[in-house]
């Protein structure tokens, strides 16, 4: 009987004690399962960051070279409106030494006939001599016309100019300069004017909106026609609703 109750005592401590054993491996088997995991996402995650490495790296790389091939237009896009710049100046001052010598020429001329018609010449002469004041008078207008473009090219040229070598030249426009809203895009806050290079409106020239004499807005020209322009309305300059018909001023007159 004794030994029968050693042996279910020994038996049961057995089973505890596997029992015991099973608890134990079991848990450690967990653990190592989760570390595993644990060490299995820590490694995609680490291949993800270095494939985004790679990426941003590579983006990089292509934003530099963008950007040095960008550097490399604007440099020869300066070089070449300095280029035209100059040539466009020696014209400037090749018509305005031609423009003096045809005013002189005329000069001459127009004295030449008083003095013709003062010692009563004959009418062929003298008709001979208006017909030379008439071709003078054309050259010298012809002369000023081609003044007034190749001026317009220089000032152009020069507001190019001070915009590629990264100046904030601030860009005056004729005093007397006076124009309309004829158009307005309160999408796109930009407007278009009733003057342009015929008037004396330059690239990049801001003007003041304004309506009985009350000030609506600044706006700053970006493209030129002829007689008319197209112009961005300036943040943090618009006062109220620009309209139709709103006149317009140089916010920098020249002096």
């Amino acid at each position: 009987m004794l030994i029968r109750i050693s042996l279910f005592l020994a038996l049961a401590a057995a089973l505890i004690v596997g029992g015991l054993n099973v608890f134990v491996v079991k848990d450690k088997i967990n653990t190592l399962v989760t570390d595993r995991n644990t060490q299995h996402d820590n490694r995609v995650k680490a291949e993800g960051e270095r494939e985004k490495a790679k990426a941003d790296l590579s983006t990089a790389k292509k934003d530099l070279t963008q950007s040095q091939q960008d550097l490399a237009e604007a440099k020869t896009e300066r070089e070449k409106a300095v280029a035209t710049a100059a040539v466009q100046i020696k014209k400037a001052d090749e018509l305005s030494d031609k423009l003096a010598k045809t005013s002189q020429d005329l000069d001459a001329t127009q004295t030449k006939l008083a003095q013709y018609v003062a010692t009563g010449v004959s009418a062929d002469q003298v008709g001979k001599l208006n017909h030379l004041l008439k071709e003078s008078q054309e050259t010298l207008e012809i002369a000023n016309e081609e003044k007034l473009v190749l001026q317009r090219t220089v000032n152009r040229l020069q507001v190019r100019l001070t915009r590629y070598e990264g100046t904030n030249t601030v860009v005056t426009l004729r005093a007397d300069l006076r124009g309309k809203i004829l158009m307005v895009d309160p999408k796109w806050d930009f407007v278009v004017l009733n003057i342009g290079e015929n008037q004396g409106v330059l690239e990049e020239g801001e003007l003041l909106v304004s309506r009985e004499g009350k000030l609506v807005a600044k706006v700053i020209v970006r493209s030129i026609e002829k007689d008319r322009c197209i112009a961005n309305i300036v943040p943090g300059w618009k006062l109220g609703e620009v309209i139709e018909g709103d006149e317009v001023t140089p916010a920098h007159p020249a002096s």
